[in-house]
């Protein structure tokens, strides 16, 4: 039995957990958790406070030791978003988050400079206008990229904040649009097109290595010992999640259903096509030399931005929204207006209008157009995936926050037409203890035994496809 440390970040909440795993055991408990989001400094940039989220961590931390050892650390987080640092270490300003407008424009830029053929050739990643490399390419001309020497992604600083040691684990860093997705390696030929460093890019490893062990004043601040081990894992958040979606031997897709959706499914290895371009699919590295092909969904964003604009209660919400009518109105949730924080109801009422949909006159109706265009997206999505890779699916598994949605679920196995297993929750937090546990030698060897223990220990909930009076191919049709 392997008692294991997760911090698990997300975009809106951290969350510290404690794990207990082995041949049938794998329990979860959470210790710590601190609300998350970005910061508006002075000048107006949406920024994030990783100095509070290190502390955090660090209580967390002690809180587990107080409780028993601790075999192993791993952090998973967000992608995308970055830290600089200067040849002593030192953290060169906040982190900007991806949400921060400094990227408009900068991805036509550089499309126009290099053609979206070309960097979908050689990286195999979406087109999102805040990825890594577009965030760099904005920062060029700043005094924190000409002072710095390492670009950390944040789940690899806070590592570098326990041990010391500066490297960029590969589910995440195939995130940026820096790494080629053929060789798994930093794209330089790519980057050195665009004029940007090749420098700041660390030394990459994969899930399972030990990045290191506790800086002596890490382990005396949190009462562990210093050889206390710091494990990679699927430190993409989404990587780590699809280690713990318990996927057997159907063929399936993935919903990793939070903050943002990620919808898509595994393979051995990447897709390039022209196919795959037009149609915005990614290709993340995943753990054991996997591939995610899968695709952002704006997600639970836009559905938590009403709630914090209404202060409302939202299961109280989602119980009366179950009685509004099938998709009366439906929207594109991946509209690039939603992307940033702000009065979202408003912005949703433009795009109905836009659309020609009735515009909701109620928060109840607003959260059901929401629920019906999120299941539709992931209709659309989880289709065209089945296309491009050619897999004949069967089941739809849903993990993270989103699961506990049951109305989500439900649509969703309605608009799919095909079974939805919800569940579990934690699939991230999980998916990086089981990581962990095998790197400290639990026969764990391949990832379909640890699905298979995911499956054995955690609670899911499986919803199948009924009649409903709306037509979801009609309200694919009506948004074009």
């Amino acid at each position: 039995m392997r008692r294991c440390v997760a911090f698990d970040l997300g975009a809106t909440s951290g969350r510290v957990m404690v794990a207990e795993v082995g041949a049938d055991a794998l329990r979860l408990d959470e210790v710590h958790r601190f609300p998350n989001g970005g910061v508006r400094h002075e000048d107006g940039s949406l920024r994030w406070d990783v100095e509070r989220i290190r502390s955090e961590l660090l209580v967390g931390l002690r809180v587990a030791a107080e409780s028993g050892p601790v075999d192993g650390i791993g952090v998973d987080s967000w992608a995308i978003d970055y830290g600089l640092l200067d040849a002593d270490g030192r953290l060169l300003g906040a982190p900007y988050s991806h949400r921060d407008g400094r990227t408009d424009g900068v991805r036509e830029r550089v499309v126009a400079e290099l053609g979206e053929s070309l960097l979908y050739d050689v990286t195999g990643i979406q087109q999102l206008p805040f990825n890594t490399l577009y965030q760099l390419v904005a920062a060029k001309d700043s005094e924190e990229y000409a002072d710095a020497t390492t670009l950390l992604l944040l789940p690899d600083l806070i590592s570098y904040w326990l041990t010391g040691r500066r490297v960029a684990e590969r589910t995440n860093a195939s995130t940026t649009q820096f790494l080629d997705a053929t060789t798994r390696e930093w794209a330089v030929p790519l980057l050195e097109r665009l004029g940007l460093r090749t420098d700041l890019l660390p030394e990459l490893v994969d899930a399972g290595e030990t990045v290191g062990t506790l800086l002596p004043e890490v382990a005396a601040q949190v009462g562990l010992p210093e050889e206390t081990p710091v494990i990679a894992v699927g430190s993409h958040d989404t990587a780590s999640a699809v280690v713990g979606v318990p996927m057997g031997g159907s063929a399936a897709a993935y919903i990793s259903s939070g903050t943002w959706s990620l919808v898509g499914l595994e393979l051995p290895q990447p897709i390039l096509t022209e196919e795959a371009r037009r149609a915005d699919f990614t290709n993340e590295a995943g753990v054991d030399g996997t591939v995610r092909l899968l695709k952002n969904v704006m997600g639970l964003w836009v559905l938590s931005e009403c709630v914090r604009e209404w202060r409302a209660d939202l299961p109280d919400l989602l119980a009366w929204a179950h009685a509004e009518p099938d998709l009366r109105s439906v929207v594109d949730v991946d509209d690039p207006s939603l992307l940033p924080p702000g009065d979202m109801p408003a912005r949703l009422r433009a795009l109905a209008e836009a659309a020609r949909e009735p515009v909701p006159s109620t928060e109840v109706g607003m959260v059901r157009m929401v629920l019906d265009s999120l299941a539709l997206a992931y209709r659309r999505t989880i289709r065209s995936a089945s296309s491009i890779a050619g897999v004949r699916l069967e089941v739809v598994h849903v993990v993270g926050g989103g699961s506990q949605n049951e109305l989500l679920c439900q649509l969703t196995a309605d608009a799919c037409g095909l079974p939805v297993v919800a569940g579990p929750i934690e699939a991230a937090a999980l998916g990086n203890v089981l990581v962990q546990a095998r790197s400290l030698g639990e026969p764990l060897p391949d990832l379909s035994s640890m699905r298979a223990l995911v499956r054995r220990t955690q609670r899911l909930r499986t919803y199948e496809p009924h009649s409903v009076s709306g037509d979801w191919d009609a309200a694919e049709k009506r948004l074009g």
